[in-house]
């Protein structure tokens, strides 16, 4: 049995649209700043991302929330909800 009071946490990210060339599907890159372990210095890692975007709303250079979700595709499991220009 499954307890319902138990909610989990939802993975939010925030990125940048570098393609929308798919139908209902967007690539947007999400860029993070880590701390190398011996050198203590910040560098900055980006990663791609595909994500339904069932309207087809977002375009190049748009700034985006999304949130993850189900599995759509192969690599889709990312869902869009607000453009933030």
């Amino acid at each position: 049995m499954v307890n319902e009071n138990i909610a989990k946490k939802e993975r939010k990210f925030t990125g940048v649209v570098v393609s929308a060339a798919m139908t209902k599907t967007i690539v947007a890159k999400v860029d993070t700043m880590k701390l190398h372990s011996k050198y203590k210095k910040f560098y900055k890692v980006s990663r791609k991302y595909h994500i339904h975007d069932a309207k087809g709303e977002a375009k190049v250079g748009d700034k985006i929330k999304f949130v993850e979700c189900r599995p759509l595709s192969k690599t889709k499991r990312w869902r869009l909800t607000e453009i933030t220009k």
